[in-house]
C-alpha cells in the first residue's frame, strides 16, 4: 500500500467525511504506537501531526533502546524491569532496527562519583537478572582498570579504577517511528503529517467530538469529528489542553538533550561507553561510534523556550567538549571538529516521581531496602543465595518518594494518562523504549470508553508480537534474514553494501525498495541505492520535502554529513520532477533544506 502525498490529500478528504472512533493528535511515537494499535484492532482511526513525523522530539533522542542501566543509579528497579521487557518486545516486533551494542562503563575515582565498582557490580547484575540474560553471551563484566584501556586505549588513566560492560542496544528512533506510522495506515489509519489542530469541536455537553484543523500546506482550514481524541504531542501536550477552556493545564516539564557528531577520525571508540562528566553534577555521557562518525550527549537542562526550535548553544557545546576531552585527553576536540549536531526536548512530567500511566510509583528505594538489597546480592555473588531469592527481594523493594524534588537529570521519565472533563485523553511522558506498553495502557482505557459510552465492541490486538512495518522478519535468525534481502538487492543491480545497508533500513520491506529498480531511472548525481531509497522515501513513507529525506528518513544530515553537499541539487531535481513543484516551491524546498542544514552544522556558533 502506497502512503504518500496522494494518500495524504485522500485522508484528508476521507477524514471530513465520516465521524472517527479514535483521532490521534501527534505524530511522534507515543502517537504512531496509539495509532498501530487502534488500526490493527479494527478501530476507525486517523492521525494527524503539525510537522512531520518524529520532527518534534522523536528523531532527537540519544538513538538508543534502553535496557536502563542508568535507573539503577538511583535504584529505579521498576523502570529498569519494565524497560528490558520492552526492549525485548520492541526487538521482536521491529528486528530490523534495534541492534544489540554492549556498552562499556568505566569508573573513576573521583568526587560525585555515580558508580563504585562494587556498586556497578551490583546494579549490572540486577540489570541482567530483570533482562533475563544472565548466563549469556549477553551477560555483564566486570573489567579491570587494564581491561577497560584494551577495550577503549584513548580513555584517560589517571584516576582509572576499573569498568563494566553491559548489554545496550543502539536504535534509529525516526525509523521507528515511520515504520509504526506505515503499519497503522496499511492497517487502515488516516494519516496526514503538516496538519495542525487549532481548537476543539463540542457537543451540548461541551464533550471534546473532534478538531479544527489546518493543513499547513494548502492552509485550508477543515474539520475532522471523532468519538474520541487523544492527545499525544509529547512537548505539546499542554498546548494542546489548553486549547479548551478552562483552568490552564501546566504538566509538562519539559528538558533539553544536545548531541555531537564529530568524525571517528577525530575521536574512536570501538564500542559504546558511557561514564560520569567527572564534573560531580549526577550527570552520566554516552560516546558512541556509528557510521564511521562518533556522537556523544547528553546534556540535560529544564527548557522554557520555543518547543519547536530549540537550539544548540555554546554554553552545551563548551560543557559536552569540556567533558569529552577530560575523558579523551588525546582528542583535543574543538567546535570546528563538529560535523553535525541535534538538540531535543525530553517530554518529562512536572513532580510525577515516575509514576506509570497506571499511577504506580517507582521512586528511590529506601536506605534500608537498599542495604537489604546490597547484603542479598553478595550473598548471591558469594553462593550463599539464589536468584529466586534476589529476585523477590527485587519485587518488594520499599519506595520513598523523593524524587519529585530532583534535578532535570534524576527525574525519572514516568508517563501519564488522563481523561479531562471535557473527554480529551492525554498520554505523556514515557521513554521511548516503552512506546508500545504506553500505547497500551492507553487501548486499553480507549476501548473501555468507546464500549460504556459509545456501545462501540473492539478486541485489543497483542501488541506484543505484532510488527510494524518492516518487521515482519524472524528476530531469532535477524542476520541470516537480512542477508538474503541483500542478496536479492544483489540481484536487482546493487553492490553487497548498498544492499546490505538498505535491507537494514527498510527490513521486511527490502523488496518493495527493489522494485523499484524496475520503474525508476537513476538519477542525475544520484548512486542506483540513493534513487531507489528517495523513491521510496516519496511513495511509501509520505517523505514531501529534501529535509525530510535527509534527516528523518535516512541517517544521511547526521552521519554521511559530508556526502549532502553534493547530494543537496541531485535530490531536489529528483523531488521537483516527482512532486511537479514550481520554480517558486523549489526555491522554497532548497531554502527550507539549507536552513536546517545551517543548524545541524551549529553554524550560528562557527561565525
Amino acid at each position: 500500500m502506497e502512503f504518500s502525498k496522494k494518500t495524504r490529500q485522500l485522508a484528508l478528504q476521507k477524514m471530513q467525511d465520516r465521524t472517527l472512533d479514535l483521532l490521534v493528535i501527534g505524530g511522534g511515537i507515543t502517537g504512531a504506537g496509539v495509532a498501530l494499535q487502534a488500526a490493527a484492532s479494527g478501530l476507525d482511526t486517523a492521525l494527524i501531526e503539525m510537522q512531520d513525523f518524529a520532527e518534534g522530539t522523536s528523531s532527537r533522542s540519544t538513538k538508543l533502546v534502553h535496557g536502563g542501566l542508568r535507573y539503577l543509579k538511583q535504584f529505579d528497579v521498576e523502570v529498569v524491569a519494565d524497560t528490558v521487557s520492552e526492549r525485548a518486545v520492541v526487538q521482536r516486533v521491529a528486528p530490523h532496527i534495534p541492534k544489540p551494542d554492549p556498552m562499556l562503563l568505566p569508573v573513576y575515582d573521583e568526587p560525585g562519583s555515580t558508580f563504585s565498582l562494587f556498586r556497578l557490580k551490583v546494579a549490572m547484575d540486577l540489570y541482567d537478572l530483570l533482562a533475563n540474560v544472565t548466563n549469556t553471551p549477553f551477560a555483564n563484566k566486570v573489567l579491570s582498570k587494564e581491561e577497560v584501556l584494551k577495550r577503549a586505549p584513548n580513555l584517560k588513566e589517571e584516576g582509572l579504577l576499573g569498568g563494566g560492560v553491559y548489554l545496550d542496544f543502539r536504535n534509529n528512533d525516526a525509523r521507528l517511528v515511520i515504520e509504526n506510522i506505515k503499519r497503522a495506515n496499511h492497517d487502515g489509519a488516516l494519516i496526514a503529517n503538516h496538519v495542525k489542530a487549532e481548537a476543539f469541536l463540542y457537543d451540548d455537553n461541551h464533550k471534546v467530538v473532534g478538531v479544527v484543523a489546518r493543513d499547513l500546506l494548502t492552509d485550508e482550514t477543515i474539520e475532522i469529528r471523532a468519538r474520541l481524541v487523544i492527545n499525544t504531542t509529547g512537548p505539546w501536550s499542554d498546548e494542546v489542553r489548553n486549547l479548551s477552556e478552562g483552568q490552564p493545564v501546566h504538566q509538562m516539564r519539559p528538558t533539553k538533550g544536545v548531541h555531537l557528531v564529530v568524525d571517528q577520525s577525530r575521536l574512536q571508540v570501538p564500542q559504546p561507553v558511557y561514564f560520569d562528566t567527572g564534573l560531580g553534577d549526577g550527570r552520566m555521557i554516552f560516546v558512541l561510534p556509528r557510521e564511521g562518525k562518533t556522537y556523544f550527549g547528553t546534556t540535560d537542562t529544564d527548557y522554557k523556550g520555543d518547543l519547536a526550535n530549540p537550539q544548540v548553544t555554546q554554553e552545551d557545546v563548551d560543557y559536552l567538549l569540556s567533558i569529552v576531552n577530560n575523558r579523551f585527553p588525546e582528542a583535543k576536540l574543538t567546535l570546528s571538529d563538529i560535523e553535525s549536531g541535534w538538540v531535543g526536548l525530553r517530554p518529562l512530567i512536572a513532580g510525577n516521581s515516575a509514576s506509570d500511566y497506571n499511577g504506580g510509583n517507582s521512586g528511590k528505594i529506601s536506605d534500608d531496602s537498599f542495604n537489604g538489597l546490597i547484603d542479598m546480592v553478595k550473598g548471591y555473588l558469594s553462593d550463599e543465595r539464589t536468584r529466586e531469592e534476589v529476585e523477590n527481594a527485587v519485587t518488594h523493594l520499599e519506595a520513598s518518594t523523593s524524587e519529585k524534588t530532583l534535578d532535570p537529570s534524576a527525574v525519572s521519565r514516568g508517563s501519564n494518562l488522563e481523561r479531562d472533563e471535557n473527554g480529551l485523553v492525554t498520554l505523556a511522558g514515557g521513554k521511548i523504549t516503552d512506546y508500545r506498553k504506553m500505547a497500551e495502557g492507553a487501548m486499553q482505557l480507549i476501548l473501555s470508553i468507546l464500549k460504556e459510552e459509545f456501545g462501540r465492541n473492539f478486541k485489543l490486538i497483542n501488541s506484543k508480537t505484532y510488527p510494524v512495518s518492516g518487521g515482519e522478519l524472524n528476530s531469532s535468525n535477524i542476520d541470516q534474514e537480512i542477508e538474503a534481502y541483500s542478496q536479492l538487492g544483489v540481484a536487482n543491480g546493487l553492490s553487497f553494501e548498498d544492499a546490505n545497508y538498505l535491507t537494514n533500513l527498510y527490513g521486511s520491506n527490502a523488496p518493495k525498495v527493489y522494485a523499484l529498480a524496475r520503474l525508476v531511472d537513476v538519477a542525475e548525481g544520484l548512486t542506483l541505492a540513493q534513487t531507489l531509497s528517495l523513491h521510496y522515501a516519496m511513495r511509501y513513507e509520505m517523505a514531501l520535502s529534501p529535509v525530510d529525506f535527509f534527516l528523518r528518513r535516512t541517517n544521511y544530515m547526521l552521519f554521511k554529513r559530508e556526502e549532502v553537499d553534493a547530494l543537496m541539487d541531485p535530490v531536489l531535481n529528483e523531488m521537483s520532477t516527482y512532486y511537479d513543484w514550481s520554480a517558486d516551491e523549489k526555491v522554497a524546498a532548497k531554502e527550507k533544506l539549507e536552513q536546517v542544514l545551517s543548524e545541524n552544522d551549529l553554524r550560528h556558533l562557527k561565525q
